[in-house]
């Protein structure tokens, strides 16, 4: 041990403590350009400190959860939902004995590839473009090919393979993949239901009584007893689950919440000009290519489509600046200020 480097004894360490299906530090499929090794931190802490450091993981504070500019400091913004998902997800991967800095990796990146306004931009700019956008899929072009300007942030394979895959109909490769896979239905439900009954749209009494007997009558209940749940029936298995009692019950909550919430006038009033936003910035920058950053434009010669290299780049702006964006290129500058 004595001559040994502080990541060394992790490495080691994580062989007598993790469980068998854990994703071991010095067994990852590594990175698209091999690199030397820290001496002090594993290849997944590398990552998870990566993805904190850059700069789309900065700008989530100022994207769309679920209130489009909402009036009050207490709303979930796609940053703290990130950070509700990573707790919720290193509670869980420490329980079961598996791979902590890989599962926060992961939970940390799962949502950088997020438009601005939300879901609603992934819809503009797949109308827009005529090719679907998924945040899933561009949140791993973020790390490979467009941050830190351009050169990617080198994750591991294991990184990538968990922003991919976060989705719900879709299957991580490793267990921390999948324990973030379930952690964020967990968060955004749970705080979801936290933000309606703040707006008023939503009370603790009116969310169907079926469903809170079993999950909860509060939203830290409900993560409690979901964190338990998932906890139970993963314990020395391959594969992160729920009960089905729990799995049904989270299952219709999410349609209770798809009919009551996130389809909700009062929620969405202004998502028709954010949506409209983002179509008119398309064709903006389709007729104005020239003006994108350097590491966007060098992707045209790289034969990547214009429409695609516009969707990217509209992609990575924050609700702010998008608006002020459209502002400055459509709005007098003297009417702009009133």
């Amino acid at each position: 041990m004595e001559n040994m480097s502080i990541r060394e004894i992790y490495e080691k360490n994580e062989h007598k403590l993790l469980s068998r299906y854990a994703s071991f530090s010095d067994e990852s499929r590594g990175r698209d350009k091999p690199e030397e090794e820290s001496d002090m931190r594993t290849v997944y802490q590398r990552d998870r400190d990566r993805i904190i450091h850059s700069k789309s993981f900065r700008r989530l504070k100022h994207k769309t959860q679920v209130f489009l500019a909402p009036y009050g400091d207490h709303y979930r913004t796609r940053l703290t939902h990130t950070l509700e998902v990573s707790q919720i997800a290193r509670t869980i991967a420490k329980a079961i004995r598996c791979n902590e800095e890989l599962t926060e990796a992961i939970a940390l990146a799962h949502d950088i590839g997020h438009t601005p306004f939300g879901h609603v931009g992934e819809r503009a700019l797949t109308k827009a473009s005529g090719k679907n956008f998924s945040h899933n899929e561009h949140g791993v072009r973020v790390v490979e090919r467009i941050e830190n300007s351009g050169k990617g942030l080198n994750l591991t394979w294991e990184v990538r393979d968990g922003i991919l895959n976060h989705k719900t109909a879709l299957n991580p490769s490793t267990i921390e993949g999948d324990i973030v896979r379930v952690s964020d239905k967990i968060a955004y439900i749970s705080h979801d239901i936290d933000d309606g009954i703040r707006a008023g749209v939503l009370s603790e009494d009116s969310l169907p009584k079926k469903l809170t007997d079993i999950l909860g009558n509060s939203t830290s209940a409900r993560i409690n007893s979901m964190i338990h749940d998932v906890v139970a029936n993963s314990m020395d298995s391959e594969k992160v689950k729920m009960s089905e009692p729990y799995w049904n019950a989270l299952i219709d909550l999410r349609k209770y919440m798809f009919e009551t919430l996130y389809t909700n006038e009062i929620v969405k009033k202004e998502e028709i000009k954010a949506f409209k936003i983002i179509e008119i910035l398309y064709e903006y920058y389709m007729n104005h290519i020239e003006l994108l950053p350097e590491e966007f434009l060098l992707m045209e010669n790289e034969n990547t489509r214009k429409s695609d290299i516009v969707c990217y780049y509209i992609a990575g702006m924050t609700d702010n600046y998008a608006v002020e964006n459209f502002q400055s290129i459509y709005i007098p500058r003297s009417w702009s200020v009133y």
